[in-house]
């Protein structure tokens, strides 16, 4: 029922040619540019859907219990790579795109894992305190995109646990690295490659993959290049937007293309 309602949202958010279509459309003609026309509109339409879904999707994730929203995980593809990257003592940087359903991937990890996860709060305070509440309610930290929450992240690391980080929106201003990302220069967060840098954590990425007929959930996890630990600024962050990259063409349609990822351009021109 909730997927249902989200696909309607998605299919009128792309028949009203909103704000979140032209977006979208003008992220996909930079990112697909293999694409004929045709082929570009029915990913624009379908990515827009697939948003509409994990709208729909919220009340779920926050409201069910955590063991009903688990049972809708059908299958885990690679887990032993989380396992044997947190036997090295140093922990792990955990990669998870605006793909899929993260809120499913978040609940899954923080059921077998010591799990910190740095995020943007909200500029609502009531809608902060609902997300802290939520997320954190199986026991995982929540580290706000700050000073503190930095401190919390390398605490986690040095205490050889889990940090999940979603980097693949524009980072904020001094705070990035134009770095190419399916092709374009993106202002890159720096914040990930520098926490890899100097821990020498292992960098896996994530994500919770949507099913199709409402069957639930599958979950991948992948191991990053090593060349997401190098010192070097630029290579690093190269190497974070292609995991991340390798993730969401993996299941394109189910990626937040409506993000503003190409906003400001290294001329200091804007595209939106």
């Amino acid at each position: 029922m909730a997927q249902l309602l989200g696909s309607y949202i998605g299919k009128r958010t792309y028949k009203q040619k909103s704000k979140a279509y032209k977006i979208t459309r003008m992220n996909i003609e930079l990112c697909f540019p293999e694409l004929n026309a045709e082929q570009q509109e029915t990913l624009v339409k379908e990515s827009l859907i697939e948003t509409g879904r994990l709208a729909g999707e919220m009340g779920m994730s926050w409201i069910w219990s955590p063991e009903r929203v688990i049972k809708k995980i059908r299958k885990i593809h690679h887990e032993e790579l989380l396992s044997e990257a947190l036997a090295n003592g140093k922990g792990v940087i955990l990669i998870a795109p605006h793909l899929g359903n993260w809120e499913v991937l978040g609940l899954h990890l923080s059921t077998k894992y010591k799990l910190t996860s740095m995020y943007r709060p909200p500029k609502i305070e009531l809608m902060d305190r609902l997300v802290r509440r939520k997320r954190a309610r199986l026991g995982s930290k929540l580290a706000p995109a700050n000073v503190k929450g930095v401190r919390m992240a390398m605490k986690a690391l040095k205490a050889g646990e889990v940090l999940g980080i979603l980097p693949d929106q524009e980072a904020d201003k001094g705070s990035g690295v134009f770095a190419p990302f399916f092709g374009q220069d993106s202002y890159s967060m720096k914040l990930l490659p520098q926490l890899a840098a100097q821990t020498g954590a292992v960098v896996l990425s994530a994500y919770a993959k949507r099913l199709p007929g409402a069957e639930g959930y599958e979950i991948f996890f992948h191991r990053a290049s090593d060349k997401i630990n190098d010192k070097d600024l630029l290579s690093s962050a190269t190497a974070m937007n292609a995991e991340v990259e390798f993730c969401v063409r993996q299941v394109p349609e189910q990626y937040q293309w409506e993000y503003k990822r190409f906003q400001h351009c290294s001329d200091g021109t804007r595209r939106y």
